[in-house]
Formats: structure tokens, sequence, C-alpha cells
């Protein structure tokens, strides 16, 4: 964890982009408290196949707008390289200056994958054609894409995101936090240099965590997810005992070096800011 320690600490908040005028009025409201917390950037996510395109430009547009740094996420996969391209000169045009950088999910029923197969073509069709305008973040995971042929392939590939030009990575959530500081330790011996920020996800509802960690290959440890069971529909005890492990969590990795954190929002306040108060920030 040493080399991470060297970094400048930043926080950051993850939105979806809503899909109804009142989402997207219940999201400004949830903009507004969070931005009291003072983040260094709002992200914004990209649906399968650019599926949200326009939503994720107007919401980002409209953080920008309220005087926050936007950070777009962009994805490749099912997109040409002229798509991508149109893309960035958007972005480019109305001074966005962030970008998260994906491979992404193909959607549904959809037939070829795209000109830019992998998130590290992304990132190099970036550098080439805008330069260093833009600061790009990338995913990493602790516990290994679940796609992974193995932990060593899922290291090699980060490292080919790093080489490609990105500036600091953003971890998959994970509740297990010496996942997280045994791949950081690997990053270090490979050379990675970059900023590593965990992702944080809080918990507020089990059955939504649980689908979401069998999608995306992120552990919930047996000890928590036998207690979120234990629960069943007491959302008090469930939100009560999910900011006790998260707040735990989070303060060992802080504790240890960790440059920040990233939190999944699902475009609630709540959690998280309660989480801020609870960590002193």
């Amino acid at each position: 964890m040493e080399s991470q320690k060297r970094f400048p600490r930043t926080y950051s908040f993850e939105f979806f982009p809503p899909k109804t005028a009142e989402g997207a009025e219940k999201l400004r409201e949830t903009r507004r408290q969070l931005e009291r917390l003072k983040p260094k950037f709002f992200s914004v996510t990209f649906g399968a196949g650019g599926s949200t395109r326009d939503r994720t430009l107007d919401t980002v547009l409209e953080i920008q707008q309220a005087g926050f740094e936007a950070a777009p996420h962009l994805s490749c996969i099912g997109a040409t390289r002229a798509d991508i391209a149109d893309i960035l000169s958007r972005y480019k045009a109305a001074g966005i200056r962030h970008l998260v950088a994906l491979r992404g999910d193909l959607p549904s029923g959809a037939m070829g994958v795209g000109e830019l197969r992998y998130a590290n073509e992304l990132v190099a069709f970036i550098r080439e054609s805008s330069g260093d305008w833009f600061n790009i973040e990338v995913a990493c995971y602790p516990e290994f894409h679940p796609q992974a042929k193995s932990p060593a392939d899922d290291l090699a590939n980060f490292r080919r995101k790093v080489d490609a030009g990105a500036n600091a990575a953003i971890t998959q959530y994970f509740y297990n936090a010496d996942a997280y500081f045994r791949f950081v330790g690997e990053c270090e011996r490979l050379g990675i240099a970059i900023p590593i920020v965990p992702g944080i996800m809080p918990i507020g509802n089990f059955s939504q965590l649980a689908r979401f960690s069998d999608a995306c290959g992120a552990e919930i440890p047996r000890w928590i997810r036998l207690k979120l069971q234990a629960y069943a529909d007491d959302v008090d005890s469930i939100r009560a005992f999910g900011l006790d492990v998260v707040t735990e969590l989070c303060e060992r990795l802080l504790a240890a070096g960790a440059p920040g954190l990233h939190f999944y929002t699902m475009n609630q306040a709540g959690l998280t800011t309660e989480l801020w108060k609870r960590l002193g920030l």
C-alpha cells in the first residue's frame, strides 16, 4: 500500500442517468444533498451498448452547469470508432475533461461487439484522438473480473489499460478489505503506479445487493450474507448493520493509505451521507 499513500485523496459519487422526469427531479435533490460534501467529482454511468448516451450527456452537463466536476462513463462495446469520436467531441465542446473508460456490456439481442473490444483499446483511442485533454479513470477488480481466465490474466488486462494511458482506477465494490490490499500489492509488484480508489457500495437492500453481486462477481462474505438474510424484510436493521459493516471497511481502507473512496450511491443520498458523517470526512 506504500505507493498509494503518496497520492492526494479524492472522494467521488456515482449516479446513473434517470429514465423519467420524476427520476431526474429526484436525482437533482440527491445531488444537492451530496454537493454539500464537496466531492472531487460526480460520475455518471453509461448503459449497455451506449443505450443511455443522451441521458448520460444531459445529466453530466447539468452537474457541470451547477459548478461541479462531472465524469461521464464511456463504454466501447458495440460502438464504432466514429461513434466514440463523436461522443468525445461533444464532451470536449462542453468542457468535460474527466472520463471513466470501460469495456461495457453488450445489450441483449445485439449482434456485433463493435470496433473496439477492450477497455485498453478505448483508452488508447481516447489518447490518440484527444491527447491529454481527458483525465481517464478505468475499472479494476480486487476479487478479479468474473470473465477473467485467471487472476494473472486479469492483472495483465488491468496493466494494459494503465499502459494505454489511464490516470487512475476505481475498483469494483467489495466487502473484504484484504482483497483490496492484496490486489494493490500485486499491482505494485508489476510497477503499476496510479491511484487505485476503492469503490464503496452502501448496503440498504439485500435482495438488490445479492443480484448485483451475483452479476458482477463481487463477493458478499458469508457472515454478512447470513446476517442480512436473517433480517428478512426488516429494512431498519439491514441499514443499521450495513452502515456498521461499510463504515468499518472504509476506516480500514483509509487507515492503510487508500487514496480516497468512490461511492456507488444508487441515486440516493441518505446512506452515503451517513457514512460520510461517521468517517468524519
